[in-house]
């Protein structure tokens, strides 16, 4: 496959192959219907013939080349084969592309400091889960780590003092950067302003730019509250931005997608299991992770 994607890279080759798509050529004549040196094309041709796109054959004083078509529908099913593959994860094709139109926008509206304070950004999800268990995911390291990141990120260093004046750390790492080669996604640091268990958390978290400084400060404040039937929560999450400088586009950008996609997964693990039995983190005050 190699071989013959090199050979149908070249402009001239590509010429080649639609002319003998038509019928079988000499190479002379390829020559004068490319508008090439027949030396040139001579090579070219030996290159396709190589790769398994065109067979020859002597005819007296001429060579005769023609098109094989099997390496060409060969190609034809691979990349169908991907394209295929790419519309099984289009979710994730349009959330690339819609972050790329928030980016592009965050960025334009980036002018100076404090051009994002005030701005405010809301969630709302019913889990399947009580709210002491639903606590518990919002304030144990063990269980934070398994939501508390996008979906193409995972948390790589954890720190989350669920006490007032409590520290935060964050660190993210791409998800398949198993060998945590590949540099630091993003990192953030915070504190915890008020605890009150099952009902309401609030902290500030303030993600860093690659000079160490704050991009933003975002207040943020989770209210629980059981749901009408009583089986569940309801987790109302509000975020409000301070201290905006011009670097923090990018990460004003993503938190729509990115907070949202972390709640998301909190729903998906609660709605597996509501009780948390995989809980091995027995601290609910202070505790980290990495």
């Amino acid at each position: 496959m190699d071989a013959l994607l090199i050979a149908l890279a070249d402009p001239a080759r590509w010429r080649l192959v639609s002319l003998l798509a038509e019928r079988p050529r000499s190479v002379g004549v390829l020559a004068q219907l490319a508008e090439a040196r027949q030396p040139q094309t001579t090579k070219h041709l030996q290159t396709l013939e190589r790769a398994g796109v065109v067979t020859s054959q002597r005819t007296g004083q001429r060579r005769v080349y023609a098109l094989r078509s099997a390496a060409l529908r060969e190609l034809a099913d691979a990349l169908g084969r991907l394209a295929d593959t790419a519309d099984q994860v289009s979710g994730a094709d349009a959330t690339f592309d819609r972050y790329g139109a928030d980016l592009r926008a965050e960025r334009l509206a980036a002018e100076r400091p404090g051009w994002a304070d005030g701005r405010s950004f809301g969630f709302l999800r019913s889990l399947a889960a009580s709210p002491e268990a639903v606590w518990r995911h919002l304030t144990r390291t063990a269980l934070l780590a398994r939501w508390w990141a996008p979906d193409d990120l995972r948390i790589s260093e954890l720190v989350f003092e669920a006490r007032p004046g409590g520290r935060i750390v964050q660190e993210y790492r791409d998800a398949e950067d198993a060998d945590g080669s590949e540099p630091v996604a993003g990192r953030a640091e915070g504190v915890v302003d008020d605890v009150r268990p099952g009902e309401r958390l609030t902290y500030r978290l303030s993600p860093l730019l690659p000079d160490g400084t704050p991009a933003f400060t975002a207040h943020v404040g989770l209210g629980l509250r059981p749901t009408g039937t009583g089986t569940g929560t309801d987790l109302d999450v509000h975020w409000e931005l301070a201290d905006s400088t011009v670097g923090s586009a990018d990460f004003v950008a993503g938190i729509e997608i990115g907070f949202g996609q972390s709640l998301d997964r909190l729903a998906a693990i609660l709605a597996a299991d509501p009780h948390d039995t995989e809980d091995t983190d027995h601290d609910t005050d202070t505790g980290s992770t990495k």
